[in-house]
Order: structure tokens, then C-alpha cells, then sequence
């Protein structure tokens, strides 16, 4: 027969081994309680996270508002400038037209006042020359009185006063450009002179006036009356 091999068990040292509750030990009662204050760190850290994460969130959008908005002022002054641009070039544009216009308007009527004043000016010469061709006549007929008065005379009240006047008369008109031609002694010119003898005189060149029989008078640039001359050889 085969002899039972379990062994026995003491009811006595069953009851102890029901009774006795585990031990703990100090260790494991420190860990667990690490592993709580673990547990709350991560928690709390994991909660700042998302704090930090929303916060994030809204700045993000704060800043992708205030992007959008400051592109869509950006868009909205370069379509400003652009149009203030265009605006100020066409008004450069205009001022220079302006300015041309002007500035030819002023060269007409710079020229049609000088066109003006040459054409008054030779009007008033036309008709000074008019009046001082009828005052000529007046000037040879002085000169011929002065020309027949004797010189012992010429200190007599009247042929003094005679003399006087003529001076006058011949300054007044040198004054107003009315000058002799002094002929005598000069090369004959047609445009001039007007010859009406010709004499030989060895003294004389060739086609030289030898004596002014009216003198002749110039106006300023223009003849007022031709000098009539005889012309030796």
C-alpha cells in the first residue's frame, strides 16, 4: 500500500497563516507614494501644457488676424499709392503742358511787341522823314543868307541873331539824327550822291566829288535828300 505523502497541516498554523495579514514594507509604502506625487506632477504639468497650448492657439489666431488684417491694409494703401501716383503724374503732366503753352504764348507776344515797335518805329519815321524833308529848304535858305553877309558884319545884332538861330536849328536836328553828308573830297556813290556835272581836275582822283552844290542829308540810317555834286574826271 502506498503510504500518503501530503503533509499534515496544524489547524493551529492554518488560523495563524489566515489571520496574519501581509506585511508591508516601509520601501514599497514610500514608492507608492512617490509614484502619486508622480502621478499629480504629470498631471499638473500636463494641464499647464494644455494651458500653454490654448494660449498658444489664441495668439496664434490673434496674430493671423492682425496678419490678414495688416495684408489687407498693405493691399489696400499700395492701391492708394498706385492711385496717387497715377494721379500725380497726370497732373506733372498737365503743369507741363501748362507751362509750354505759356511760355509760347509768351514768345508770341514777345515777337508781335517787337513786330509791333518796328513797324510804330518805322511809321514815325516816315513821318519825320516827310516833315524833315519839307524843313531842308528852310536849312538852305538860312544857309544861303549866312553866306551873304559880309564877315566884318557878323557882330551886328541881326546877322548875330541870324547866326544864332541856325545853330540852333542845325543842333535840334543832329539831335533828331538828321545829319549833313559832308560829300567834298569823297569817292562818288550812286546811292548818295546825285552828279549832275562832271569836270577834270588833275587835283583831283578819279570819280571823286569836287563840289557839293545842295547838300545832302541823312536820317538815321536812311537818305533824306541825295547830295547834288559835281564829280571830277
Amino acid at each position: 500500500m502506498e503510504e500518503n505523502m501530503t503533509p499534515e497541516i496544524n489547524p493551529a498554523d492554518e488560523t495563524e497563516a489566515v489571520k496574519a495579514p501581509p506585511k508591508k514594507s516601509r520601501r514599497s509604502g514610500r514608492t507608492d507614494g512617490r509614484i502619486d506625487d508622480d502621478n499629480t506632477r504629470t498631471l499638473k504639468a500636463k494641464e499647464n501644457l494644455d494651458q500653454a497650448e490654448m494660449v498658444h492657439d489664441i495668439h496664434t489666431e490673434e496674430v493671423d488676424a492682425d496678419d490678414v488684417a495688416k495684408s489687407s491694409g498693405s493691399k489696400k494703401s499700395g492701391r492708394r499709392g498706385k492711385a496717387m501716383e497715377l494721379e500725380l503724374e497726370k497732373q506733372k503732366e498737365l503743369a507741363e503742358d501748362a507751362t509750354q503753352k505759356y511760355q509760347r504764348l509768351l514768345a508770341e507776344f514777345e515777337n508781335a511787341r517787337q513786330r509791333e515797335a518796328a513797324q510804330a518805329g518805322r511809321m514815325y519815321d516816315v513821318g519825320a522823314k516827310e516833315v524833315l524833308e519839307k524843313l531842308l529848304p528852310v536849312v538852305d535858305n538860312f544857309e544861303r543868307a549866312m553866306a551873304s553877309i559880309p564877315p566884318e558884319d557878323m557882330d551886328r545884332p541881326f546877322e548875330n541873331g541870324v547866326d544864332r538861330i541856325y545853330k540852333q536849328l542845325m543842333d535840334t536836328l543832329n539831335n533828331i539824327g538828321v545829319k549833313p553828308m559832308d560829300a567834298v573830297g569823297k569817292p562818288f556813290d550812286p546811292n548818295l550822291h546825285n552828279a549832275v556835272i562832271h569836270v577834270d581836275d588833275e587835283s583831283l582822283g578819279e570819280n571823286v566829288v569836287a563840289e557839293e552844290m545842295q547838300k545832302g542829308y541823312m536820317y538815321k540810317e536812311n537818305v533824306l535828300r541825295h547830295s547834288m555834286v559835281k564829280v571830277a574826271n
